[in-house]
């Protein structure tokens, strides 16, 4: 088999939260403009995400980012919708890849070869620029979502079920962007 050219790295952000999109990103690097310092996206901080998010997009060969709705996570349940979103964003890619490397132990179906890696985003920089796309675009999506509804404060849990968000969902009932399948949001839906 012959060796492959263009591998694109993909990652998902977003399957843990109770609220919003999942997305997901592909890129495929240009090794002629090597990015120092790639990293899983959740060892590095907002600024460094930033950071790397504009140098990737400025420097790969080709890069895309998808998401899946949260009426799609709730339909097809999360990993679905994941593998959808990752579809989705190798779909959108410029170029077609040779193979693409995932993030994870399972591969979405595409049209090339594919390779699931276990924190792969740690052990492949290819993978973590994909990593770090889809959190800095997902971040980008709550902070919009913070300005529709404030009372929840997605701008600073983003959606993780995090104690503070427990609370105001406990609170103000779900918002329209709240994913009805996950325990916590269909509780309280089915207390009334």
């Amino acid at each position: 088999m012959p060796a492959a050219r263009n591998i694109c790295g993909v990652d998902e952000a977003g399957r843990g939260p109770l609220a919003g999109p999942v997305y997901a990103a592909a890129v495929v690097l240009d090794p002629a403009k090597p990015i120092e310092g790639l990293k899983d996206s959740k060892l590095l901080s907002a600024l460094q995400r930033d950071k790397y998010a504009e140098l990737i997009q400025q420097n790969s060969i080709a890069f895309a980012v998808a998401y899946a709705t949260v009426e799609e996570i709730d339909r097809l349940n999360i990993l679905q919708a994941t593998m959808l979103a990752m579809r989705r964003a190798v779909e959108l890619l410029k170029i077609r890849p040779d193979e693409a490397w995932i993030d994870g132990d399972r591969c979405p179906k595409l049209a090339c070869r594919t390779r699931a890696f276990v924190q792969g985003d740690r052990l492949h920089p290819v993978i973590s620029a994909a990593s770090i796309l889809a959190k800095t675009a997902r971040d980008a999506e709550m902070r919009l979502m913070h300005e529709r509804f404030p009372q929840y404060c997605f701008d600073r849990h983003k959606g993780y079920p995090t104690p503070e968000h427990l609370a105001l969902l406990e609170r103000h009932g779900p918002s329209e962007i709240h994913r009805r399948s996950f325990a916590p949001v269909r509780r309280i839906l089915e207390a009334g």
